[in-house]
Parts: C-alpha cells; structure tokens; sequence
C-alpha cells in the first residue's frame, strides 16, 4: 500500500490515477489503497481503487465489500449517479447480506441529497420518497430505518411545500380555482405536514374571494378542530367573522367529506 501511495505519474488502462500498475498488487493491497484515498479526502480515486478490486478480483471476499465501498466513495464524490449503481449492484447480487440495507440507504440517499429548493422540479424527490419507504419496508430492525422514516418526513414535507408555493402564486394573481385545487392536494394528501393549517386558511381565502361561503366556512371549522391555536386559525376567524359568517361544516362539498371523517377519527 506504501508503493501504491509512493508512485507519481498519469492515468492509463491498467494503472492507476498515480501511474501504478494496479495488476501488481493483492486485492488486500488494491481494497486498503482505496481505503486510505478515503482517510485522505479523495473519494474519486477511492472509488477508482474499489472498483479495481471488483474488476480484477470478482470472486474474492473483498470484492463484494469492494461494491459497496464504491457507492459510499461516489457519494462522497456527490457522483449520485454511480453511487446509485453501485448500490443497486450491490442489492441484486447480495439481497440477503448484512449491508443489503446500508445499500439500499445509499441508494435513498443519491436521490434524497439531489433534492433542490422548493422553486424546482421534484421528480428526484418522489424517487427519494420511494427508495427511502423501501428501507422502511424492507429493513424496518435496520440501524438505516429511523432515519429513513426521518428523511421520508422531510421529503414528504418538501412536496407540499412545493404545491403551496403554486397554489399561492396562483392565488396572488385572483387564479382561484388553480390555487385551490393545489391547496386541496395539501389537505387530502400531504395532511400530516407542516403545511396543512396554511392549506385550510387559504382555502378560506380563495373560497371567500369565489362568494364560496359553505366551503370557507368549513375550511375554518377544520381549522378550528385541528389547529386552534395557530395563527392561521386566528387569520381565518378574522375572515370569516368580519363577514358574518360562522366556522363551521356547511353544505355538501368535499370538506364538509373531510370534515365528517375528521370527527370520526379517521382523518388527522
């Protein structure tokens, strides 16, 4: 591993970044190689090095932890790309291993560390959101499923982020019937976020701008049964009452629906 670290020079097939002949040396020398690459800083030629072991050494012991040790180095790398196929790799020839559910987080976590800001498409976050339930599902005794069910929370939150940023761009433009639909999506599907006291009181908003009064003020009794004490809930009263309206389950429309399961229990 000292000759390995020692030598200079530029890369070719079959050596190295540094020059050296990788068919020269054990899988033991080649495994440690990567491994101090790692204690180093320098995950890229880390995982140049593991995959050298898996390459040259396919059926030895140590190319299996050589797999998994790619997706870890690739992911230090923020390569998400290749950390997820070394993970996916590593999930289809060894299911049953002990750090199948290590691999399977690793594969959580290439789509779960690309999620952007709330303004931009959430494709890679519906693809966090399903690797990371996979764990959950499959692993639930591993040391990987509390954070997981962590991190699924937060990606989960993250979408509704997303629909309440359109559903408020809409509603500063008076596009009512848009930004309720998205506000609606909050509330029947992402309800156990943060966001869903802010999906009631705008929906009370948009549904009062409409002249919708049953449905605003049944957007407000939920609020007032669920989230009494937020400032939403005290926005919204002020709406409602300034009107003369009250805050309760009115007519027969989809909150009202939500409302009677509400108080049975079985919403919220």
């Amino acid at each position: 591993m000292v000759t390995l670290a020692a030598c200079g020079g530029g890369e070719r097939p079959g050596f190295g970044p540094d020059g050296v002949p990788i068919e020269n040396f054990t899988a033991e020398q080649i495994f440690e190689r990567g491994e101090f690459e790692l204690d180093r800083r320098d995950p890229e030629d880390a995982a140049f090095y593991f995959s050298e072991v898996e390459r040259l050494y396919p059926y030895s012991e140590l190319a299996k932890r050589a797999v998994i040790m790619q997706a870890f180095a690739h992911h230090q790398n923020k390569d998400y790309e290749n950390s997820r196929s070394a993970a996916q790799r590593y999930i289809d020839f060894f299911p049953t291993d002990e750090d199948a559910a290590y691999a399977q987080y690793l594969l959580a976590l290439s789509y779960y560390d690309q999620i952007e800001d709330v303004g931009r498409d959430q494709g890679l976050t519906f693809q966090a959101l399903q690797a990371l339930r996979t764990v959950i599902e499959r692993y639930p005794d591993s040391e990987y499923a509390r954070s997981s069910v962590l991190k699924f929370d937060l990606a989960f939150d993250h979408l509704a982020a997303k629909e309440m940023e359109i559903g408020r761009f809409y509603l500063k433009r008076n596009h009512y019937p848009a930004a309720i639909n998205r506000f609606r999506v909050v509330v029947e599907d992402f309800q156990t976020t943060t966001h869903t006291a802010e999906a009631l009181h705008r929906l009370v908003e948009s549904y009062l701008s409409l002249g919708l009064t049953d449905e605003a003020q049944t957007a407000g009794a939920i609020l007032g049964y669920n989230f009494q004490s937020t400032d939403w809930y005290e926005d919204s009263f002020k709406l409602l009452t300034g009107r003369g309206l009250e805050l309760k389950a009115t007519g027969d429309n989809w909150l009202a629906q939500v409302y009677r399961q509400m108080v049975r229990g079985q919403w919220l």
